[in-house]
C-alpha cells in the first residue's frame, strides 16, 4: 500500500499522541485493515491508568471492525474459508495463536505464551500498526479473522472481537444452564454482554453495579433483577438481598467483570455452597484483598479465571449475534462516540464511567 497511517500512542499512562508512519504493504499471509471503529475496553482503562501488568507505554485498542485494504497473496480466505475481497468487514482475535508453544500444543490456545508477540510491538517497530487506535492494522499470519455478516451493524460488529467473545467463552467453562441463577458482579462492556449469553442458556440474571445508567442498560438486556451498590451500600445487605433473590442459597455462578479487587472478596460471599465463581475482571498486579481459603474449602467453591478466548469463540460470538439481533439491544452498547483526535476525551470518560462504552469512530 501506498500512503501516511495514524497512531494513537500513550507515551505514559494518561498521556497520548499521535505518530505518522508510511502504511505497509500486505505480507503474503497478511493483511491490511483500515480500521473504521474501535471501542475503549476495560483492558485500555488498566493501561490508560498505569495498572496493566505489562503495558506502561505504547498503541492502545484492541476491540474493533476493520475494513480490508489489502490481501496477502496467500491468504485469501478468512478463517472460515470464506474468500476475503478489498473492502470486506471484518473482526479480528487482537492476539495470535502460535499452534507451536507449550499452551497451544497442550490444547490452551487462548493461554499461547507468544499471543501479544505483535501486540505488544511498540509503534515504532515495524509494520507500526499493531493496535486498533490507528488508522490502519496489519493481521499477522496466525491471527484469526472473520468476515462480518452484513446483517450485523458497525456499531454491533466492533465490540464483538472481545466483550463478547471473551465472556462466551468464560460462560462455557462454568455449568451455567437451564434453570441455574447467575449473578454479575459489573454491567460495563462484558457484563452487558454475558446478560445475553446467560438468557439464552436459560438461566436467570442478577446484575449488581453502582452506576444506575449501566444497570438501565443491564434491565434492557434481560436482567431479572438488578442491585444499585449506591443504594444497598452495606456488603452484608447485599448479599442477604441476593439470597432472598436465589431460594436463600446464593447463585450457582457469578461472575466478576468489576476490574475491582474488593468484588472478588463479595464475589466469594455471593456464590452458593457448591457454586462456581468465574472471574475476569482484575488484571492489575499488586492489588491484593483478603482471603480465607477455610471459607471456601467449606463452600466447596470452584474458582475459574479465564485470560482471553479460543478463536472458534469469535465465529461463534458473530452466528450469535445474528440470531438474536431482533431480541437484545446490541446497538445500544456503545453510548458514546468519539472521533480520531478525540481517543483521550474518550479514555477519560470511560475511566471516570460517564460512559458505558465508548467508540472512536474513524469511518
Amino acid at each position: 500500500m501506498t500512503g501516511i497511517g495514524r497512531v494513537a500512542v500513550m507515551t505514559a499512562p494518561g498521556e497520548l499522541a499521535y505518530q505518522e508512519y508510511p502504511v505497509p504493504s500486505a505480507g503474503l499471509d497478511e493483511l491490511v485493515l483500515e480500521i473504521a471503529r474501535a471501542n475503549v475496553c476495560g483492558s485500555e482503562l488498566h493501561i490508560w491508568n498505569g495498572r496493566h501488568p505489562v503495558k506502561k507505554r505504547g498503541g492502545l485498542g484492541h476491540e474493533m471492525l476493520g475494513r480490508v485494504a489489502e490481501i496477502g497473496k496467500r491468504r485469501r480466505v478468512d478463517s472460515r474459508g470464506q474468500r476475503l475481497s478489498v473492502g470486506d468487514r471484518v473482526v479480528v482475535t487482537y492476539f495470535q495463536t502460535c499452534e507451536e508453544c507449550f499452551q497451544c500444543l497442550q490444547g490452551d490456545r487462548n493461554l499461547c505464551d507468544r499471543a501479544y508477540e505483535f501486540f505488544a510491538k511498540q509503534p515504532e517497530e515495524p509494520p507500526h500498526f499493531h493496535s486498533a487506535f490507528s488508522t490502519h492494522y496489519v493481521v499477522h499470519p496466525k491471527q484469526h479473522v472473520f468476515k462480518v455478516p452484513d446483517a450485523i451493524p458497525d456499531g454491533v460488529a466492533a465490540g464483538i472481537n472481545c466483550a463478547l467473545s471473551q465472556v462466551m467463552f468464560g460462560i462455557s467453562k462454568t455449568p451455567l444452564g437451564y434453570g441455574s441463577t447467575f449473578l454479575i458482579q459489573g454491567a460495563g462492556g462484558l457484563g452487558l454482554n454475558a446478560i445475553p449469553v446467560a438468557k439464552e442458556l436459560g438461566a436467570r440474571v442478577i446484575v449488581i453495579d453502582g452506576v444506575s445508567a449501566r444497570l438501565e442498560q443491564a434491565s434492557a438486556f434481560g436482567a431479572d433483577h438488578v442491585i444499585d451498590m449506591s443504594e444497598v451500600a452495606d456488603l452484608d445487605e447485599r448479599v442477604a438481598l441476593v439470597q432472598s433473590l436465589t431460594e436463600g442459597r446464593g447463585p450457582d455462578v457469578a461472575l466478576e467483570v468489576t476490574g475491582v479487587p474488593a468484588a472478588f472478596g463479595e464475589g466469594l460471599q455471593h456464590v452458593r455452597r457448591g457454586g462456581t465463581y468465574l472471574v475476569m475482571g482484575n488484571l492489575s498486579p499488586g492489588a491484593t484483598v483478603p482471603f480465607d481459603p477455610g471459607f471456601v474449602t467449606r463452600k466447596a467453591l470452584t474458582i475459574r479465571h479465564v485470560d482471553r478466548y479460543e478463536a472458534r469463540f469469535l465465529a461463534r460470538a458473530l452466528d450469535f449475534v445474528v440470531a438474536n439481533l431482533d431480541t437484545y439491544p446490541f446497538d445500544h452498547l456503545v453510548d458514546a462516540e468519539f472521533g480520531f483526535d478525540q481517543i483521550q476525551e474518550a479514555l477519560d470518560q470511560s475511566l471516570a464511567r460517564t460512559v458505558t462504552r465508548a467508540a472512536v469512530v474513524l469511518h
